[in-house]
């Protein structure tokens, strides 16, 4: 029963319209075969036979009295036409019972069917290795990004970190160096008071020693120890023609500028030492210096560090 069911699985399914179709020809087939028959049957006709003989004797013999002749037969009536054949429906043939396909056949396609199944089983697990690849990959990409960002954010705090450190540093050196130049200007500027006193003290000997009228005593000791009486004078004539100043000046502002000269008189450097107060005045007078250059010699004799003092009275004659 099994082998018949597998058989009957694996056969080819019925023709369509197999049986009608063999109905229809039987049916058409039949009707024609007696179409046929009337057509013969109408045209058969009965024919009478007429039969006529001569008898001839071997002797002579006396001619017999004529006999009385014979009525002619009757023609036979004719015979009433055969009936049509009674057509009888063809009998319904049943359609033939399905080969079964050989044995070999019956493996091939279950080596087939196997092989197909095998191999949809194949590309499923194709198709599911692909997908853990990709989904391997996309984990993999995501992973790397965040260890990206994790350290681009380490970097940049660690950049920051040392970005203010440095600033600290910085700061605190600058802090140390501004300390450094604070300490050596005051003691700069201790010097130079100094100095600057010691100048008023000569040029204040120098004063009085012209007034005392006499001559060669405390008069040349001075003399020989400092400028020269009109010496800061022919100083600021040299630097008036350098100032350039514009603006309204309130009072009369002072400023002290020290320089520090080569022997041949120029100018190595300069500073302000004392501001006024004003510091477009300090700026202007500062810069009046720069522009001069050189300053005269105090009869062959250069006096370095020196001490200028330029007021607007003294340089421009408000």
């Amino acid at each position: 029963m099994s082998t018949l069911r597998e058989r009957m699985e694996f056969a080819p399914p019925p023709t369509p319209g197999l049986v009608r179709a063999m109905l229809l020809a039987i049916l058409a087939h039949a009707a024609l075969l007696a179409v046929l028959a009337v057509g013969v049957q109408w045209k058969r006709e009965a024919t009478p036979v007429t039969v006529e003989a001569e008898l001839w004797s071997a002797l002579p013999v006396e001619a017999a009295a004529p006999a009385a002749e014979e009525p002619p037969p009757e023609p036979e009536p004719p015979q009433p036409p055969e009936p049509a054949p009674v057509v009888q429906p063809p009998p319904v043939v049943a359609p033939p019972a399905p080969v079964p396909p050989p044995q070999v056949d019956i493996a091939l396609a279950k080596e087939k069917e196997k092989a197909k199944l095998l191999k949809e089983k194949q590309l499923q697990q194709e198709k599911a290795e692909q997908e853990k690849k990709k989904l391997a990959l996309e984990k993999e990409k995501e992973l790397k990004e965040k260890q990206l960002k994790e350290k681009l954010a380490k970097d940049k705090a660690e950049k920051e970190k040392q970005d203010k450190l440095a600033r600290d540093k910085k700061a605190q050196q600058d802090q140390s160096a501004q300390k450094a130049d604070k300490a050596k200007a005051l003691a700069e500027a201790k010097k130079l008071e100094e100095i600057r006193q010691q100048n008023l003290k000569r040029m204040a000997g120098l004063a009085g020693s012209g007034g005392s009228g006499q001559p060669g005593s405390t008069s040349t000791a001075m003399q020989s120890s400092g400028p020269s009486a009109n010496y800061s004078g022919r100083v600021a004539a040299r630097i008036k023609p350098n100032v350039t100043y514009i603006d309204t000046i309130v009072g009369n502002p002072k400023t002290e500028v020290t320089v520090t000269l080569s022997p041949s008189g120029d100018i190595l450097s300069s500073r302000i030492s004392k501001r006024s107060g004003n510091p477009s005045w300090d700026n202007a007078a500062l810069n009046a210096i720069e522009k001069t250059a050189k300053v005269p010699l105090d009869d062959g004799k250069v006096w370095s560090p020196m001490i200028i003092e330029l007021s607007p009275q003294t340089l421009l004659g408000q």
